[in-house]
């Protein structure tokens, strides 16, 4: 089995806030042993010469075959964590996000890959449950900046 971990350096990184009435789109984040301890965003890694934009958007694509449109501007999250017992250093750029196409599907979870093979589970989540006795919803501080927009 394949487990993940934080990258060793800073990673620049594009998430989208995708909305269906107040529940949020968000992949589920797994311990070693499977249980779900958070929940995040979806997006990914800007590669370098790309814009956190279009990194937003093609990380859409990719993950899920559908396109997104970008409302907004950002907010900027510098993301210091640990994931089994790994430190992880991020600079977030969290943007508003709409898709027809991913509307238009039913309600439930979403499967997808990464890029690594690794098996995912998108959900739509009610931010105010989370954090409370549930998955944390990561980045750290989010669901403050949510609750304050």
């Amino acid at each position: 089995m394949t487990f993940w971990r934080p990258h060793k350096g800073i990673r620049v990184k594009a998430i989208g806030l995708h909305w269906r009435g107040d529940k949020l789109l968000a992949a589920e984040v797994p311990d070693d042993t499977g249980r779900i301890k958070g929940v995040r965003p979806l997006g990914g890694s800007v590669e370098f010469g790309e814009t956190w934009h279009n990194a937003l958007k093609r990380e859409f694509r990719e993950e899920l075959d559908v396109a997104v449109e970008i409302s907004g501007q950002p907010m900027v999250i510098e993301n210091l964590y640990q994931h089994e017992g790994h430190q992880g250093h991020e600079v977030i750029f969290v943007a508003e996000v709409t898709s027809a196409e991913l509307l238009a599907r039913p309600d439930g979870p979403i499967l997808f890959a990464e890029d690594n093979g690794m098996r995912c589970t998108a959900r739509w989540f009610d931010p105010e449950t989370l954090d409370i006795g549930g998955p944390e919803l990561y980045p750290t501080g989010l669901k403050e900046r949510l609750v304050n927009r």
